[in-house]
């Protein structure tokens, strides 16, 4: 994340080859801490995974909760602040038993607070339509030298000098 002017040297169309290239380069003993990789032309995917109803919300909200109950359950045991005969494990249980109840409502109640709005579940992901090897302006004439010879495999191009 330097300041410094930077120019493209290739574009490959997955993330692999970008790295494969980035590699190569540091095989061949270049200046890599120069090189980045950027992924152009980004767009938004939002994966619809199931229906939700106050059933899934509660589920996922007991997951979320149960963890962070476990942890602050067993810190209080660790710790000693309680009772010093009462196990850690034993609060660790405690503690996922109470987020999870605690989660679960707060499930509910965030559903119940969509107002029908929202009654599916989803998974967002960013993807980049290409990805750019850029190089510090002093070092990209060689970037681009030792990316030449690099023979690319499977579905991919070979690296396009840019």
């Amino acid at each position: 994340m330097t300041e410094q002017p930077r120019r493209s040297v290739a574009t490959y169309e997955t993330y692999q080859e970008a790295e494969r290239a980035v590699d190569h380069l540091a095989d061949q003993g270049f200046p890599v801490q120069r090189v980045a990789i950027i992924g152009r032309d980004v767009r938004l995917v939002e994966q619809v995974i199931g229906r939700m109803n106050y059933g899934k919300a509660a589920l996922n909200g007991a997951a979320s909760g149960a963890l962070p109950g476990a942890l602050v359950g067993w810190l209080f045991g660790l710790l000693d602040w309680v009772n010093p005969l009462v196990s850690s494990l034993l609060l660790a249980l405690y503690g996922l038993i109470f987020g999870a109840i605690v989660g679960a409502l707060f499930g509910l109640l965030l559903h119940a607070m969509q107002g029908g709005r929202r009654d599916f579940a989803s998974v967002r992901a960013m993807e980049p339509s290409r990805y750019e090897v850029v190089a510090d302006e002093e070092v990209a004439d060689e970037a681009v030298r030792l990316l030449g010879g690099l023979q690319t495999t499977g579905a991919g191009e070979r690296p396009t000098p840019t």
